[in-house]
C-alpha cells in the first residue's frame, strides 16, 4: 500500500511540476510579447520618419535645381530616379543603405506618402504626410518657419 501512495505522489509532483513549468512559460510570454509589439512599433516609426527625411531631402535638392517643388511624389520619384548627381551622391544625401525605388512608400503598410503642394503663395510650401500616422513634414499655411520642420522635432 504505500508503495502506491508513494507512486500517486510522485505522480502528482511530477503533474505539478509541469503545470509550474507551463504557467511560467505562460508568464514569461505574457510580459515579452506585449514588449516586442511595442519595440517593433517603434522600429517601424523610426523607420518611416528616416524614410519622409529622405523625401525631405529630395524635396530641397529638387527645389534646388528646379527653384519649385514637384507637382507631385511621382514628379519628385521620377527625379531621384534620373538625376545623375543625386544618384552619385545617394548616400551623402540619404543615408547609407537608399533605395529609391521604395522613397514615396511608407514602411508601415507600403501606402504612398500623401503629398500636397501650395504654390499659390509667394512662399512656395508643401506637407508631406504619413497615411498611417500623425507624422508629418511641412505645412500648408504660408509659414517660413513650417517649411521643412517635422511633427516629430
Amino acid at each position: 500500500m504505500a508503495a502506491s501512495s508513494q507512486a500517486v505522489n510522485k505522480a502528482i509532483q511530477l503533474i505539478l511540476a509541469i503545470v509550474i513549468v507551463g504557467l511560467g512559460y505562460f508568464l514569461y510570454e505574457s510580459i515579452t510579447e506585449p514588449y516586442e509589439a511595442v519595440e517593433r512599433q517603434r522600429e517601424v516609426t523610426r523607420l518611416t520618419r528616416e524614410r519622409m527625411q529622405q523625401v525631405r531631402g529630395a524635396l530641397s535638392t529638387y527645389r534646388q535645381e528646379h527653384d519649385r517643388f514637384p507637382s507631385s511624389l511621382d514628379s519628385l520619384h521620377y527625379f531621384v530616379l534620373t538625376d545623375s548627381l543625386i544618384l552619385a551622391k545617394a548616400d551623402s544625401i540619404f543615408g547609407a543603405g537608399f533605395r529609391s525605388d521604395s522613397l514615396i512608400y511608407s514602411p508601415r503598410t507600403g501606402k504612398k506618402f500623401e503629398y500636397a503642394l501650395n504654390d499659390t503663395s509667394s512662399v512656395n510650401i508643401y506637407l508631406l504626410s504619413d497615411p498611417d500616422s500623425n507624422d508629418r513634414i511641412g505645412s500648408l499655411t504660408p509659414d517660413v518657419t513650417l517649411l521643412n520642420a517635422a511633427s516629430w522635432e
